[in-house]
Formats: structure tokens, C-alpha cells, sequence
């Protein structure tokens, strides 16, 4: 599946310096999602035991994106909530199936063990039921539909979605990471959803490539458990964090952040060129200067941002004759590559690369209306 790309001028956002880049609407589409498995919360006391653990408040009804954190707010599982089909009460845990190995000083748990550790006497049950079910997405064919977008000083964003009823009755969940992500789907093993009946069956791979392009990180590879802050890792704007929440687990460095903190880095989509093979993943990403300092007193030179290790690569895949993917990368660098000061590259390893890296913009990605801080529509 190809996505043209073409670039224009990004408007004053907390990660300026990135070209925006506009995907055509693409045929509707559906795909099979890579890494993933289910397991089943059930019992009457579920929604008040998951609000205890959970980064986001749980809706009425329908299914919802959130997170487990850590006691000291790193993000441990990005994972989807689905309505469980036969208990009233009860949910379908979509995470990634890899087990994940955390080089940070907090252990990670497996998520089954994770939630039997905060079960104690709660009326809740846990059981895998990965082997029952699939996950798909669909996505493409419609405009579109944007959020607006609240501002806090730190540079933390949260989407306000307008209209969420129109997302029901439809096959599985809307997946409101970003504009344009689709719907989550879970079916029994082996069966096609029902939205291959009127979309393209596409692989896996075209569903990475998608939420690349969307900017949507996704699984352990893009947000490492036990070392991704949520905000860097983009769950604030994905809406995977809800900082008006009462206690969770790692609420009150992630609330200390939103309120007085600074956000410094996020993952945005790169475009990378050189020779293959492609980099490794969590290759460093380089800044690396193009100018000198202004040795002029009239008109003295901005300040320059360090040109030293910057970001992470993260996700990449092959696309139009090239590469894309995502990055974990420092604002102020982002911002040092549109004043012409710095240029973005993964140096060479084994005799590979160098490898240039250019940051890249989805036109809906969030952008401030002044520098205080304020909404935008």
C-alpha cells in the first residue's frame, strides 16, 4: 500500500522545524495487527478495580485506549479495552504478546501478574484468552475527522473529541489515537472481520506502515516498558492519559508534569535515506551542527541547541524506494533542523550508513495558537 507524501511548511507547534506531510485518503483498508494478544477481566467488581490502575477513566460504554504505569510514571502497557461480548461488566485486553525486557531498575511484570498483584479480595477474574481471538484494523475511505486540542503550559496536549456517539454501533472500537486510525477490531481465531466485505485484505505490514505514517507508536519497541514516560512516548495526545483523574498507579509524577514540568522529546514520524540495509532498532539518532556561531554583536546569533545524541530510532519500515518510521527525538533539536543549524543523521555501524534522518508531520498533528499556551480547533 502506498501513501503519497507531500510536504509543506509545519504551522508554530511544540515540535516545529518538521515538514507536514498530507496522506491521501487511502482505499479502505483492512489488516491483520502484528504482536498482539487478549486476555479477559471479568467479575462484578471490574470497572472500580481497573479505575484503581488505570492512566485513563473508563466511558459508560464502548471501549477505550489506555495505560498501566509504573509507581514512578513510566509507562509499563499501552493497551485497548474492548466490551466483553458476554460479560456486562467485563473487557477484552488487547496488549502486545512479546514479553518485554526493561533495561531500566524496575522489573516488568507480564501483565496477567501485573493484575492479579492489585486483585487481592476484588471480585475480578483474569485468563488469558489469547489463543481465542484476532486483532484487526480498518481505516481509510472517509475525510478526516480532527479533535481539538487542550493546551497545558508543559507542552502536554490532550484531544477533545467532538461527537464520540457517532463511533458506536460499528464493527469493534474506534481507535482515536490519531485522525484517521480506524477502528480495532477483535474476531474469533482464524475468522476475517466483517469489514473485509467492503475493504482491502492487506497484510500486517500495511498496518504498520499506517499508523507510522499516523505517527502512532505502538508495542514495546516504540514505548519500552519500565523507560517511556508517557508524554514523551505521545499518550497524552493519543488519549491515554487523563490528568483530571483521581489516584492511579504513577498518577502523581505524570499530573507533576503536565502542571509544572517541561516536555522535551516526542516520537514523530522520520523519513530516512541512505543505503540498506536499514538501521538497527534504537539506533541513536545524531545532531549534528551546519553553522558557527555568529560572531556579530549587532545582531547575535539564537541560541544553538547541543549538537550531540538526540533521539531513538524506533519502528521503521521500507516505503517508496525508501524508509520511514518513528523516532523518539528532542524538540529543541527538531527546531535547530528548520533554522538551518543542525542536520538529523544515524552514523555509520558495521560499514553501514550514514544514514539521514528527516522528521516529518502528519497535517493534524496539534499546534499552539500562541506561546502561553492556549486551544486550537
Amino acid at each position: 500500500m502506498r501513501i503519497p507524501l507531500s510536504a509543506r511548511l509545519p504551522a508554530r507547534s511544540f515540535s516545529t522545524g518538521a515538514p507536514r506531510f498530507t496522506a491521501k485518503i487511502p482505499t479502505p483498508t483492512c489488516a491483520p495487527v502484528p504482536n498482539r494478544t487478549v486476555l479477559a477481566l471479568t467479575g462484578s467488581e471490574t470497572r472500580s478495580f481497573l479505575n484503581g490502575i488505570i492512566s485513563t477513566a473508563i466511558p459508560a460504554h464502548g471501549g477505550f485506549y489506555s495505560a498501566f504505569l509504573s509507581p514512578q510514571g513510566r509507562v509499563f502497557y499501552g493497551v485497548f479495552f474492548h466490551p466483553h461480548p458476554t460479560e456486562p461488566n467485563g473487557f477484552l485486553v488487547e496488549y502486545d504478546s512479546r514479553q518485554p525486557l526493561s533495561t531500566s531498575s524496575t522489573p516488568v511484570p507480564p501483565l496477567v501478574n501485573l493484575l492479579k498483584r492489585f486483585i487481592l479480595r476484588a471480585k475480578v477474574r483474569v485468563r488469558s484468552v489469547g489463543e481465542e481471538w484476532d486483532v484487526w484494523s480498518a481505516w481509510g475511505g472517509k475525510e478526516l475527522v480532527e479533535p481539538s486540542w487542550k493546551w497545558a503550559r508543559s507542552g502536554a496536549v490532550e484531544p477533545i473529541w467532538a461527537d464520540l456517539e457517532s463511533h458506536a454501533g460499528k464493527e469493534g472500537i474506534a481507535d482515536l489515537r490519531a485522525p484517521g486510525m480506524g477502528r480495532r477490531i477483535l474476531v474469533r481465531k482464524g475468522d476475517p472481520p466483517q469489514a473485509s466485505s467492503t475493504h482491502d485484505v492487506a497484510p500486517a505490514s500495511s498496518y504498520v506502515l499506517h499508523r507510522i505514517l499516523s505517527g502512532v507508536p505502538e508495542g514495546i519497541d516504540d514505548i519500552p516498558p519500565g523507560d517511556a514516560f508517557p508524554m514523551d512516548s505521545n499518550l497524552d495526545m493519543m488519549g491515554g492519559v487523563d490528568f483530571r483523574k483521581g489516584c492511579y498507579v504513577g498518577q502523581e509524577l505524570t499530573v507533576r508534569t503536565y502542571h509544572t514540568g517541561v516536555i522535551r522529546k516526542r516520537i514523530m514520524p522520520v523519513r530516512l535515506s541512505g543505503a540498506p540495509p536499514l538501521p538497527a532498532l534504537h539506533a541513536p539518532i545524531n545532531a549534528v551542527a551546519l553553522l558557527s556561531p555568529s560572531s556579530s554583536t549587532e545582531s547575535p546569533a539564537p541560541r544553538r541547541p547541543r549538537p550531540r545524541g538526540t533521539g531513538k530510532l524506533l519502528t521503521t519500515i521500507e516505503h517508496d524506494g525508501g524508509a520511514v518510521g518513528l523516532a523518539l527525538m528532542r524538540l529543541e533539536h527538531v527546531e535547530g533542523v528548520e533554522r538551518g543549524q543542525l542536520r538529523m543523521e544515524i552514523g555509520s555501524l558495521e560499514g553501514q550508513g550514514p544514514w539521514g534522518v528527516e522528521c516529518l508531520k502528519p497535517t493534524w498533528w496539534p499546534a499552539l495558537v500562541d506561546e502561553e499556551g492556549g486551544n486550537q480547533s
